[in-house]
């Protein structure tokens, strides 16, 4: 049990980390063009980019060995989960940007990065206790794809 945490939480982390270059690298992106003067927009937009690479690499790596769901439901059940994390995120950008008055470009970063740390807690919590959160199927080991063949 306490392996199985582990293994999640380790893949997690680097799908994480792989949105959170999609996330934040498409959002400067578009604030540097054509997203210039919406910052809320613009996180939108790239949260919504770095979620599509987070469903399929948490449903087809992290938590493949959880099923329980018809995958309708679970997408259905993920995009609530990011729609509540992206809200966050979203919330914590315009508190900074418009009303707290910090908009230059650095502080709507430090805003956004704070806004996926705290969704981050949001979402980890949620894809193990609401969409992923089937039995563990005890013919798919949690770690094969991390043992190298012969070992």
């Amino acid at each position: 049990m306490v392996d199985t945490l582990y293994r999640e939480v380790i893949k997690f982390g680097i799908v994480g980390g792989v949105a959170f270059v999609i996330d934040m690298g498409s959002f400067n992106l578009l604030r540097h063009t054509v997203l210039s003067a919406k910052p809320t927009t613009a996180t939108v937009l790239s949260a919504t980019l770095a979620t599509v690479f987070a469903w399929i690499g948490n449903r087809v790596w992290t938590f493949r060995h959880r099923r329980n769901r018809p995958v309708h439901h679970e997408a259905a059940l993920f995009v609530g989960t990011n729609g509540v994390a992206m809200g966050v995120q979203v919330g914590v950008v315009a508190l900074s940007h418009y009303v707290l008055g910090l908009q230059t470009i650095t502080a709507d970063n430090v805003a956004k990065f704070v806004g996926i740390v705290l969704g981050t807690i949001l979402r980890f919590w949620a894809y193990r206790a609401i969409v992923f959160a089937g039995e563990l199927d005890p013919s798919e080991d949690a770690d094969s794809s991390s043992t190298p063949p012969g070992a």
